[in-house]
């Protein structure tokens, strides 16, 4: 078993930057391929990112290649996600999950068995 809680949303003006945290209790991040997904109103949720197990290999969307970063933060037990350039269509609630296998298939939802309650970003133009 493995709890997520994400934080680090807000509120923010186009071109703008944030940093979210999934942190994790129970065990080891270390131990699971994590994403972050998105969901806007009225929309289904969306892959934004995901870092592999093991290999710490990097998985982007193209909507946020090259401006959201995925990595992870050992000491403590977080994947992070930084955010630059953030437009308004990147407003959504954003969550984490995690799959303690180095395969799950990252772009399926259905793969994950933990989620955080997500946190809220913002993006006013």
């Amino acid at each position: 078993q493995v709890q997520l809680v994400e934080s680090g949303g807000g509120l923010v003006q186009t071109g703008g930057s944030l940093r979210l945290s999934c942190a994790a209790s129970g065990r080891s991040l270390n131990m699971f391929t994590v994403v972050w997904y998105r969901q806007a109103p009225g929309k289904e949720r969306e892959f934004v990112a995901a870092i592999r197990r093991s290999a710490d290999t990097t998985f982007y969307a193209d909507s946020v290649k090259g401006r959201f970063s995925i990595s992870r933060d050992t000491a403590d037990n977080t994947v992070k996600l930084q955010m630059n350039s953030l437009k308004p269509e990147d407003t959504a609630v954003y969550s984490c999950a995690a799959d303690d296998s180095a395969f799950t298939n990252i772009y399926s939802p259905r793969a994950f068995d933990y989620w955080g309650q997500g946190t809220q970003v913002t993006v006013s133009s």
